[in-house]
Order: structure tokens, then C-alpha cells, then sequence
């Protein structure tokens, strides 16, 4: 009878074993196929670009094509209900990227939750955002710019790619922070944004510099801070806006995302490639002409930002009363 028993308990602990064997069997098989990140814009924009350079990095590192789909519409959340309904097995990713995390504050009936229903995989870069001013605006700095503003309050018009992009919600922080009134006029999209900000139409854009710093350079626009916390290394003469604003910083983050429930194992794998790329120098020289510092970091830091993120710019969504289109 011991014997039998002893059989037993073996033969039990052998199947409860069986699962975690399998999907550590499938995890190093990965990936036996092409790869699919999903983007939540149309071809050619910044966040299409930064999924086709860790995209092309991440087929030579992994063996297997890795694809990108474009599947723009409803501000990224088409993109990302794909990916929240797709099977959990690390073939189909997600750019993830700060629209995703105003989202959850923008859209009233969205059919999944971003924080919950997709697992963090690795973040990539942050963008450099600019606070930049048609030339006939009469200020050379930002506390210039400032004074301005509030002796101009309804005048001055802030031009974005349109209601809850980057660019108003930067600019509607902004505006709650230094009580300035701020007219907001949407676009469809950045392009024709920046082209109203050339011909004077607008008088300033909370921008990115990869689109700016060409026009700037050329004497048609002027910048007056950069948006991150600190001085960018791309731009060391140009202040941040929190030397003058204490507090103020905004940016554009992007990153992988999995469905949820991806073995750990995957994820791992992903993570590890992601980061070898960011500190590749080839890479690292293409973030920096793009404007963007690599952003290395475990799974667990991307999760925590894209919590973090969801959480303070739902707060300035909601004080400013803003609501998708």
C-alpha cells in the first residue's frame, strides 16, 4: 500500500508539473513563426516609426519575421481591443504609447481596460516635446511668452493634432498650471497643425520636436522650452519648462504591449531583446535623430508607468473637461 501511495503522489505531482513544463517548452520554441506589433496610427508617424526600428531589431535578434500592422482609428483603442482579443502567446504585440493611457479617462465605453487587459512587455523611448511660438508672437522666452499670455487671456490660439492628442492635453496642463486662457484649435493631425503655426493662423504648439526642430533651425518657428523634466541632451540650450514652472513635464512615451495572461517566459525573452536594442549604438543614434532617448527598463517599470501615466493625465483630462470626439 505505501508503495502504492508513494506511486501516486508521484504520478500527481507529475501532472500538476505538466502545465508549467508546457509553457516553458513553448517558450523556448519562441518564436517558430512571424511576429505581429499592431500600431494604433497610419504609416509614417513617430509611433509607426518606433515600432518598424525595434521591430527590424527584434527579427534579427529572434529568428522570425517581426511584422507591423497598422490599424489606426478611435485614437489607438481599434489596435488595442485587437490585441486585447488575441490569444496570449507573445505573436501578436502592441505599440503601446500615452494615447493608450488617456484613453481610459477620454472614452466612456471602451470593452476592455487598458492597465488590466495588457501586459507590459518592455517600454522603448520617450519623444522630446517643445513649446514652440510662431515668430510674431512678441516673446523670446517663456516666462516672456507667459506674461503675454495673461495679458492676452482668449487671443492666443494653441493649435494641436486634435481633442485628446498629446498636444492639448500638454498644452491644457499647461494652461491649468500658470492660469492662462489658451484658445484650443483642433486638427486632423500634427501635419497640418504645424502648417497653420507657419502661416501665423496660430501662435503656439506643445510639439514634438521631431516634426519642429527642422523649422526652427530655419528661423520660421521659435522654441521656448523643451517639455521634459529636465534639459533635453538633444537640445542642452533650451530650458524645461519646470525652471520656470516647477512641476510642469510631459513627454511621449512608447513601449510593447502583450495580451494579458502572456507566459512570463515570453515576456522575459521580449524585454530582454527590447533592451539590448535600446543600448545598440545604431539604435541609440536613430532615437537621437529622431528626437527620443531610449527608455530601458524590467517589465514591472513599464507597468508602473503606464499606471502612473493613466492616473495623473485622467486627473488633467477631467479637470479640463475633455472628451473624445
Amino acid at each position: 500500500m505505501k508503495l502504492l501511495r508513494r506511486e501516486f503522489l508521484q504520478l500527481a505531482a507529475g501532472a500538476g508539473a505538466l502545465p508549467v513544463l508546457l509553457r516553458m517548452a513553448k517558450a523556448q520554441a519562441y518564436p517558430s513563426r512571424p511576429v505581429h506589433i499592431i500600431v494604433g496610427f497610419a504609416p509614417g508617424g513617430g509611433t509607426d516609426i518606433m515600432a518598424r526600428l525595434i521591430g527590424s531589431w527584434l527579427s534579427d535578434r529572434l529568428g522570425q519575421q517581426v511584422l507591423v500592422e497598422n490599424r489606426p482609428g478611435a485614437g489607438t483603442n481599434i489596435a488595442t481591443e485587437a490585441v486585447v482579443r488575441a490569444p496570449a502567446d507573445g505573436y501578436t504585440l502592441l505599440l503601446a504609447c500615452l494615447p493608450n493611457a488617456f484613453n481610459a479617462t477620454l472614452y466612456n465605453n471602451l470593452k476592455f481596460n487598458f492597465v488590466r487587459d495588457i501586459a507590459p512587455v518592455a517600454s522603448i523611448a520617450r519623444d522630446t516635446f517643445l513649446v514652440v511660438v510662431n515668430p510674431a508672437v512678441p516673446a523670446q522666452a517663456l516666462p516672456e511668452f507667459i506674461a503675454y499670455a495673461r495679458a492676452n487671456p482668449g487671443r492666443i490660439n494653441m493649435a494641436s493634432a486634435g481633442i485628446g492628442s498629446g498636444n492639448h492635453v500638454f498644452g491644457e496642463l499647461f494652461k491649468s498650471m500658470i492660469g492662462v486662457d489658451l484658445v484650443h484649435v483642433p486638427y486632423r493631425g500634427a501635419a497640418p497643425a504645424l502648417v497653420d503655426l507657419l502661416g501665423g493662423k496660430t501662435q503656439v504648439m506643445f510639439a514634438p520636436a521631431s516634426i519642429s526642430v527642422e523649422h526652427i533651425r530655419a528661423g520660421q518657428l521659435r522654441a521656448l522650452a523643451v517639455m521634459t523634466a529636465t534639459r533635453s541632451p538633444q537640445l542642452p540650450d533650451l530650458p524645461a519648462v519646470a525652471e520656470f514652472v516647477p512641476g510642469y513635464e510631459a513627454s511621449y512615451w512608447t513601449g510593447l504591449g502583450a495580451p494579458r495572461n502572456t507566459p512570463a517566459e515570453i515576456v522575459d525573452r521580449l524585454n530582454r531583446e527590447v533592451n539590448a536594442g535600446l543600448a545598440d549604438p545604431t539604435i541609440k543614434a536613430r532615437l537621437e535623430a529622431l528626437d527620443a532617448s531610449a527608455m530601458p527598463g524590467s517589465p514591472a517599470d513599464f507597468g508602473k508607468l503606464i499606471a502612473d501615466e493613466t492616473e495623473r493625465w485622467g486627473k488633467v483630462i477631467r479637470i479640463a473637461g475633455i472628451k473624445a470626439e
